[in-house]
């Protein structure tokens, strides 16, 4: 989603003094883009009425989306357009999109420009002891009746700031140039603003009705639209997006920097950029995105700092993460593998193979320059399957976990090494028409026994494979549900920049689509992403999951009967595992945060709720520890334990040591994908024939 966010607002500057307008080639592309999107999107319907009142309120949301600067008589002085934007599109008229934005660029100076003129004085007048609270997400309150409501709503934010940069042990004497350079920086880019960020985000806003996927991009958008502010040449591999004011992690590139360096998260708000090791921390909230993307990118094997906080803000956990930038290159996305070994309780050994595949990836370069050596996801596997087969293993893990996708034709061709011919996904256009991919003719392919990991962040090709390999019968499909990503986009030049268009829907060989529901593993894990931010289902305007007439395929094996047993099995390891049981417990706690829709602005108050949310993890990680046999800690921040002593026996490599316990976790390996290796045994052993063998069932 390409939501552009200004920063904050208010005004007294006349509307006329800053007023931007629309240009000729403007108008032009707004008929155009109505056009081409009603002619060309999946969903075929048009900008009539009922459209027009949702595209004035998401415009509105999009200028303002916390609510803090128009008040409910702009609102209401608006609501003149609201079932006539429809007909002021198809003639080209721009002129109610940059009226509603003008007088927003006006109330955002004149706020701008009052909180600098005022803000040392606010500052010492704010009490830390008055019990009050800040409402987290103003997004879903009404607007504000008058201006003596958004003055309070933007008291209680300054405090909130302010107290949140004290918690974080800023110096008092420097919390107050910290806000001031955070504002004048969003002073200083409001000046920046011009007639086509209004029409970005104002054709953006209207794309989007369609679906989250349908986006409009600028000229300058259009540049660097396949990152979608990826970082990914020469920068850190991470996708963002605006949400309100902050630049928002939705996703990090496999084997980029920021995915090795392991501590970035999908859903955290970046809110500072340093460069180098010791470069101070710019403060960024407020910035536009392709600023912010900018200052994070530069030369390679140079190092950005991120300080970055939860998302939706609900606590004062900042943390700073170095990332060294470098380029992602194809062999460090490549498919990799490796055995897993455990003992089961009577006793035996097992060895199972896993294949982890980062992205669906193929070297099109190579491939069409007829390289008959070209990198590609499906040739990959098959070196490393009978790598694997010659190892000995007893079946095969695939690994798909945060997966985002890639190439369709290698997901096709992926799944013919696990099945004798057949389609594999079935494509629906607007027009009705479905056509079908698969493997088409006989040829080798593992018959073995077979499981397939996946997680929230597994989308599009992932989900296409994993739903084949269920659909089939020919593995167990073990993990999250996954994203839900079940369209396919084209790209149309307009006149001014593009416009990317939903032009059909991926459907499973079971007819069912991908789109919105996701795949829905057969043995569910707990997940630390938020289905609310995280997945199709938590953005706006998502289409709907819905089923078309099945493929005909032959079923290999049907698992149904024996899923019992083996989440019965499963439930049994689960909770005598502390591992696993830390990840529940992590789960828990997450939600949790997630629960808190209002921050205290008093400090004794934030003291305690930070101390309590750092308490509890405290508990769950001495929880782990103690299980598996360690010395509880006395603070999550360092390895000191409830022993102040260090006795002989430890000095001598005793197990209290965090740095220890680490090693220990990598010769362990991943709780989740032990877990999946031992559930693919337990297939094994209650049904013997989990391979192709047993296939002779015809299904759709």
């Amino acid at each position: 989603m390409l939501r552009v966010t200004l920063g904050f607002v208010v005004s007294v500057t006349p509307a006329w003094a800053l007023a931007l307008a629309p240009s000729s080639e403007q108008s032009d592309t707004l008929k155009e883009l109505i056009d081409v999107i009603e002619d060309r999107h999946y969903a075929s319907r048009r900008y009539d009425d009922g459209l027009s009142a949702q595209h004035f309120i998401a415009y509105l949301d999009a200028l303002d989306p916390q609510r803090m600067f128009l008040d409910a008589d702009d609102i209401g002085e608006f609501s003149q357009w609201r079932l006539e934007l429809d007909n002021a599109g198809r003639r080209g008229d721009l002129g109610p999109a940059f009226t509603m934005f003008n007088r927003y660029h006006d109330k955002l100076k004149t706020r701008l420009e009052q909180i600098l003129t005022t803000l040392p004085g606010t500052l010492e007048g704010f009490n830390y002891d008055i019990d009050e609270y800040l409402v987290i997400d103003h997004s879903t309150m009404p607007w504000a009746p008058s201006q003596d409501e958004l003055d309070d709503r933007w008291r209680k934010r300054l405090k909130n700031q302010a107290l949140s940069l004290m918690l974080a042990d800023k110096p008092a004497e420097e919390i107050p140039d910290t806000l001031t350079r955070r504002y004048q920086n969003q002073l200083s880019r409001l000046e920046q603003y011009n007639a086509q960020d209004v029409f970005q985000i104002y054709a953006n806003s209207l794309a989007e009705q369609y679906d989250p996927h349908t986006n409009y991009f600028s000229p300058r958008r259009a540049e660097n639209f396949d990152i979608n502010m990826s970082l990914s040449f020469e920068g850190i591999g991470a996708m963002l997006q605006v949400e309100d004011e902050y630049a928002k992690v939705t996703r990090l590139i496999p084997a980029g920097p920021a995915d090795k360096q392991g501590e970035l998260k999908p859903s955290e708000l970046i809110i500072g950029v340093g460069q180098g090791d010791s470069g101070p921390i710019e403060d960024v909230v407020g910035w536009r995105l392709d600023e912010v993307v900018d200052l994070i990118r530069g030369p390679r094997d140079t190092v950005v700092r991120l300080e970055v906080i939860p998302g939706k803000g609900k606590t004062d956990q900042r943390r700073v993460i170095p990332i060294r930038r470098n380029e992602v290159k194809l062999e460090e996305q490549a498919a990799q593998k490796e055995v897993i070994e455990f003992t089961d309780d009577a006793d035996q050994t097992h060895r199972i193979g896993v294949i982890d595949i980062p992205a669906f990836y193929i070297d099109f370069e190579a491939y069409r320059n007829g390289d008959k050596n070209y990198r590609s996801t499906t040739r990959d596997v098959q070196k490393l399957i009978d790598e694997l087969v010659a190892e000995g293993v007893e079946g095969l893990v695939i690994d798909l976990r945060d997966n985002g996708g890639g190439s369709l034709q290698e997901a096709n061709q992926l799944t013919g090494l696990f099945i004798e011919y057949g389609p594999t996904v079935q494509i629906r256009s607007a027009e009705s028409r479905v056509w079908r991919d698969g493997k088409r003719r006989k040829s080798r392919y593992y018959e073995g026994p077979l499981a397939v990991m996946i997680n929230r962040l597994s989308a599009s090709a992932s989900e296409i494979f994993a739903g084949a390999i269920q659909d089939y019968g020919r593995g167990i499909i073990v993990g999250e549900q996954s994203f839900g990503k079940g369209t396919v986009q084209s790209l149309v030049a307009l006149q001014e920049g593009q416009l990317k268009v939903t032009e059909s829907k991926f459907y499973r060989i079971s007819g069912e689509s991908t789109q919105h529901r996701g795949v829905i593993p057969d043995i569910e894990y707990p997940s630390l992403f938020d289905p609310e931010q995280i997945g199709e289902s938590a953005l706006d305007n998502a289409l709907a999951w819905d089923q078309i007439a099945p493929a005909r395929f032959n079923r290999y094996n049907d698992y149904r009967p024996i899923l019992p047993t083996l989440t019965d099995l499963h439930e049994k390891r689960a909770a005598n595992d502390p591992d696993y049981l830390y990840l529940k417990d992590q789960v828990s706690l997450a939600k949790e945060a997630r629960t808190i829709t209002a921050l205290p602005l008093w400090q004794s108050g934030r003291l305690e709720m930070r101390d309590d949310q750092e308490q509890k993890a405290l508990e769950i990680e001495n929880k782990r520890r103690v299980a598996k046999g360690l010395e509880p800690l006395v603070t999550l921040n360092s390895g000191d334990t409830t022993d102040d002593t260090t006795n002989s026996e430890d000095a001598e490599g005793g197990t209290d040591s965090p740095g220890q316990e680490d090693s220990e976790a990598e010769r362990i390996g991943d709780v989740l994908l032990m877990e999946t290796g031992r559930i693919l045994v337990d297939t094994i052993t209650l049904r013997p024939n989990t391979g192709l063998a047993s296939r002779g069932k015809r299904a759709g």
